[in-house]
């Protein structure tokens, strides 16, 4: 055989796979979805996401700065409410001595170079486990912008750094950017859930918070009408394109894996920087294989978190950073 190019060449050892190696993840592409409970010394395991726990203020603080010693610089911050603080307006999401609010200031206080990103939807606190606020029937958009923006400026009082904004209202990003900018908060970023599919990857998420819709006022027990719809791929080009216009500064996808053709799509329009979750449907699914010796669980999340990485994403949300960054630092 006389061959001029051997594409094997350049695969021969590790030394030279690794010069030539296109993507390379790290812990500066890692943020850390948490979820937060009321009370003291407390920590519960979440049964469908193994390895990943509700934990009291206490906890969470604690576990921030030892992920923060492990490289993890940002975390995306959920609150599971009390029944009894839940309605149908989700006042309490802008009570300033909320738990979200209090967990922004005391995670600020303990560990101020990490970036606290603290999710912006009504749903942890709705009575109906729905992102809007139910009106004649319908999730009402413009009264649900207007409960968001408060929701923005109470998380930016207390010192959040980007807020992330995942409820898919039309509209939220330039009436939060305003709101922002009106109470002197230029510096607050806006990461915007730019596409979020209504997918059923999200299961064990909902069942972590408690915040599953339900039929409510004629309103089915799903987010299909506000939600993306997963076969399409163009509306959601249309609506990270919106978002930028209207002054996001980051652009999410969600979920991960299976819509990475949509990310791809999307990095090649915008310059603004993207992030992709892998959801809690993606995260249990390696977990559970793993558990059951089908798949080799370090490897398995490394090659997955690669492939969102290469497929165009800055930074990646995920359940497995802590464990993720451990490896990485070998």
């Amino acid at each position: 055989m006389k061959m001029i190019s051997r594409n094997r060449r350049l695969r021969a050892n590790d030394s030279i796979r690794s010069l030539v190696r296109e993507t390379n993840l790290t812990t500066n592409d890692l943020v850390l979805p948490m979820f937060v409970m009321e009370g003291n010394n407390k920590k519960e395991a979440i049964s469908s996401m193994p390895g990943v726990f509700r934990q009291s203020l206490d906890l969470t603080v604690q576990s921030v700065q030892e992920n923060y010693d492990l490289g993890i610089k940002a975390v995306n911050l959920y609150m599971k409410v009390s029944d009894n603080l839940k309605d149908n307006t989700g006042k309490e999401a802008w009570n300033p001595n909320g738990l979200m609010q209090t967990t922004i200031k005391a995670i600020k206080d303990a560990v101020p170079g990490v970036v606290i990103m603290p999710d912006v939807a009504l749903d942890p606190y709705s009575m109906y486990g729905h992102d809007g606020i139910i009106k004649n029937g319908k999730i009402d958009n413009d009264s649900t912008v207007n409960a968001l923006v408060k929701m923005g400026i109470s998380l930016a009082e207390a010192g959040a750094d980007i807020l992330a904004p995942s409820d898919m209202m039309d509209g939220r990003v330039l009436a939060m950017r305003e709101g922002l900018e009106e109470n002197g908060f230029t510096d607050v970023g806006i990461l915007s859930y730019a596409a979020k599919y209504a997918s059923a990857f999200y299961g064990p998420f909902r069942n972590a918070l408690d915040s599953a819709p339900v039929d409510a006022q004629e309103i089915p027990a799903d987010k299909k009408t506000y939600q993306m719809d997963f076969h399409n791929s163009r509306e959601a080009i249309d609506e990270a394109l919106k978002d930028v216009e209207e002054g996001a500064d980051i652009i999410m996808i969600k979920p991960g894996l299976p819509y990475l053709d949509i990310v791809s799509k999307i990095r090649e329009l915008i310059t603004q920087p993207i992030a992709v979750y892998q959801v809690s449907g993606e995260y249990a699914m390696l977990k559970a294989a793993a558990q059951n010796g089908w798949l080799d669980n370090d490897k398995v999340l490394i090659e997955s978190l690669t492939s969102i990485k290469r497929a165009g994403a800055d930074m990646i949300f995920t359940y497995a950073a802590p464990e993720v960054a451990k490896l990485l630092n070998k």
